[in-house]
């Protein structure tokens, strides 16, 4: 199977993002097929009840919820062991997603993520798999070095720990960032799963208000690109781009990608129709192109990962 074809069948199973106020519980369940797992933000205002209220609703639902835990957010290391207790014990999670947290000044005695995985609550409560953020663009408050060494620490705890530990990226507007993060993760022996973040179908305007929000740089030069392309702003942008580019790829250069997570700033409808429409049209590419090497078992293989997805 090539390397397309491969990241093409991920996307069958890519996860999905949702508030933690949970008033997009609705609109996922017309969209998405129960099973897939589904992120909780954790944005500052936000609080850990709503975080297992909305993970309890998931759950009912079907749906694998995967909370945000935001280390500055957290007060005592009591509050820590309430809000994974109640997560495990309410909402069966057996995923989170660590994030240090937005705001610039920690409530508690948690600074960044790898405190929180150091008190050892994770594991005592039946965390199994633990995500950490990933920067292709680089941190907007953290070095390159330092942000590597890190991530070399992190993967160094999970083989101590016995935990299963993903990379999720945020999200950017080319490949070539998404590339040259996963090399230098494997140049420097950092052999985590990678699971790619994707920008959702969505107005350039909309993508540029959360691009600076995140902290996205040097890509936006190609959601400009896209912009002057396209010649208005209410026209919707997809990550079509970005997937071409991780096709066109080296297959040993996307070895490392595992998954794929849509940021849905669009809306869940968007990017659901994008998660069914972009792989049918990749396939009938490859149909017409000399180079693709079996055009019939790529399109087999998508049929099967889709069958269990809504239509």
């Amino acid at each position: 199977m090539s390397a397309s074809c491969e990241l093409l069948a991920l996307l069958a199973s890519a996860s999905v993002e949702v508030s933690s106020h949970g008033h997009q519980l609705a609109e996922l369940r017309d969209n998405f097929a129960a099973g897939i797992d589904v992120t909780i933000t954790f944005l500052p205002g936000d609080n850990f009840r709503s975080n297992v209220e909305t993970a309890r609703a998931l759950r009912r639902a079907g749906f694998n919820p995967v909370p945000h835990i935001a280390a500055r957010e957290i007060g005592s290391r009591e509050a820590l062991n309430d809000c994974v207790a109640r997560l495990r014990n309410e909402a069966d999670v057996r995923r989170v997603l660590l994030i240090a947290g937005d705001v610039a000044a920690a409530k508690g005695p948690f600074k960044a993520s790898r405190d929180v995985a150091a008190t050892g609550l994770l594991q005592a409560h039946g965390i199994s798999d633990i995500s950490i953020a990933g920067h292709p663009e680089g941190h907007p408050f953290v070095g390159e070095a330092a942000t590597f060494q890190g991530l070399q620490a992190w993967r160094d705890w999970s083989r101590e720990n016995g935990i299963r530990l993903d990379i999720v990226t945020q999200f950017c507007f080319e490949a070539a960032p998404i590339l040259q993060f996963l090399h230098q993760l494997d140049t420097r022996g950092i052999n985590l799963p990678v699971v790619i973040g994707l920008a959702g179908p969505a107005t350039p305007a909309t993508l540029t208000k959360f691009a600076l929000r995140c902290g996205i740089g040097n890509s936006m030069r190609a959601l400009r690109g896209q912009i002057g392309r396209f010649g208005r702003l209410l026209v919707d942008t997809g990550p079509d781009d970005v997937m071409r580019g991780l096709e066109a790829a080296p297959r040993a250069a996307t070895a490392s990608i595992a998954g794929f997570h849509i940021f849905p700033f669009g809306g869940l409808r968007k990017a659901r129709n994008w998660l069914r429409d972009y792989p049918a049209a990749a396939v009938q590419q490859e149909r017409t192109s000399t180079l693709a090497p079996d055009p019939e078992k790529c399109a087999a293989v998508f049929r099967k990962d889709r069958a269990q997805q809504r239509t």
